[in-house]
């Protein structure tokens, strides 16, 4: 569903991405890892038409994204830290982007992740004055609202709540048995062992392990994927 071939991206004389080959199938959560500075975000930045890469191609359902934006609406993004209009109620926001992009809204959706985050007592608040874990929840809400078939989640339960960050996992699970893509980062290794099936590691802008995580755990020979990763650092595990 997402191809990325060869693909280069220097800022200046610094190498992000030094010759990635990927390729990411739908019906599966991958994540994305790897220290600060491994180049994970210049690589999904690159396929959300962000960062234009030095060289190199990358195909989202076939086609090539060079020049080409359509391939957007196929893709739901949650970034870390959303940036909102600060003026704006939520509920103004909300009916906003559904007026700007209509193609896919669900609002099934909608309400049931407004249910469950209980974000029907801040509709009518300024965008501003919600906290940081209110606005994550925002921006899930927008993210899935839209029933995308990519799906690129950037660290999707920092700032949530238990039961928040629980819901949150069911939905990110349930896209797999819709046959989705999702692509997901989190420095959280209990998090991706829970809800990742393949693994993509990132280590100074070259893939340093990738595969599936069970595999992966099994052939360390440790119990958890976080001392798994490191085990396969340390051996330079090339899956």
């Amino acid at each position: 569903m997402v191809k990325v071939k060869s693909l280069y991206k220097r800022f200046g004389k610094f190498e992000a991405l030094k010759g990635i080959d990927l390729q990411l199938e739908k019906g599966a959560v991958t994540a994305v890892l790897g220290p600060n500075g491994s180049g994970k975000t210049t690589l999904i930045k690159s396929i959300l038409g962000l960062v234009v890469p030095t060289s190199g191609e990358i195909y989202v359902k076939g086609e090539s994204v060079r020049n080409n934006w359509n391939y957007r609406r196929f893709i739901g993004y949650m970034p870390q830290s959303a940036v909102f209009p600060e003026n704006l109620t939520l509920k103004e926001l909300i009916n906003m982007l559904i007026d700007i992009r209509k193609e896919g809204y669900n609002p099934n959706i909608k309400e049931e992740f407004v249910e469950h985050f209980k974000l029907d007592r801040y509709m009518d608040k300024k965008l501003k004055t919600l906290s940081g874990g209110t606005k994550q929840k925002v921006s899930a809400l927008i993210t899935f609202m839209f029933d995308p078939e990519i799906y690129f989640l950037d660290e999707p339960t920092v700032g949530l709540d238990p039961i928040s960050s629980s819901f949150l996992k069911d939905k990110i699970r349930q896209q797999v048995e819709r046959d989705r893509l999702v692509v997901l980062t989190s420095h959280i290794m209990s998090e991706v062992e829970e809800v990742a099936d393949y693994i993509v590691f990132l280590l100074e802008g070259q893939i340093h392990v990738k595969g599936k995580v069970k595999e992966i755990i099994e052939s360390s020979g440790e119990k958890n994927l976080e001392r798994a990763i490191a085990k396969l650092m340390e051996k330079g595990y090339d899956a």
